[in-house]
């Protein structure tokens, strides 16, 4: 049974700060690899700027070539319906030893998800925070759901302030996005021409 890690999210687009949060949760989980699950339909939000789900797994791709610690999973994407975590896991069955990354935030709204405990039966959550009371805040949070105190873990993140708004924003402003993003996401963003503001044109 291998041990598999599951970052997911929107990926629109995947930027460095998903990259070594995947590094981190292989190295202090001691997991055998990574996979980034780009959801299709989130339940709880409307992706900005959607170039279509098919261009985020494509950059998702892109962004992990060459690194055989990482993966991309099409579970998510293949499937009908919102993108409930609990809906995920039972689809990729019980063959592997799952671990859910999460972020803070996420993880201090676990108790709100669907089937929050089903969620904890298939999998444990790693949450990528800081050191700090904000950790006493997340364990007191989930205390009350059972499998939280031995499936819910820790690990160190470093503080990376980059956001997929902010390589929007500056995709659109016309601004580098280098260093950012991977060489290969940058190249596919710039091939595609995605996120760019379309001009508008005054009449008369």
């Amino acid at each position: 049974m291998a041990r598999i890690g599951l970052l997911g999210g929107t990926f629109n687009p995947p930027h460095i700060a998903h990259l070594v949060c995947a590094q981190e949760a292989l190295v202090q989980l001691g997991l055998e690899r990574v996979l980034l699950v780009p959801v299709a339909v989130p339940p709880h939000k409307v992706i900005e700027r959607e170039p279509g789900v098919a261009h985020r797994v494509a950059m998702c791709d892109a962004a992990v070539a060459g690194d055989e610690r990482l993966a991309v999973s099409r579970a998510d994407v293949e499937r009908e319906g919102p993108s409930y975590t609990v809906d995920l896991l039972r689809a990729l069955g019980a063959d592997d030893d799952l671990t859910f990354i999460v972020g803070g935030d996420m993880a201090h709204s676990l108790p709100a998800w669907r089937d929050p405990e089903g969620v904890l039966a298939l999998a444990g959550i790693a949450v990528a925070e800081r050191e700090g009371v904000r950790r006493a805040e997340i364990s007191e949070r989930l205390a009350g759901l059972a499998g939280a105190a031995e499936r819910v873990c820790f690990l160190d993140m470093p503080r990376l302030d980059i956001s997929s708004s902010l390589i929007r924003r500056r995709v659109a402003a016309g601004l580098p996005v280098r260093y950012l993003v991977s060489d290969a996401v940058a190249g596919y963003i710039e091939r595609n021409g995605l996120y760019r503001i379309e001009p508008s044109y005054a009449e008369g």
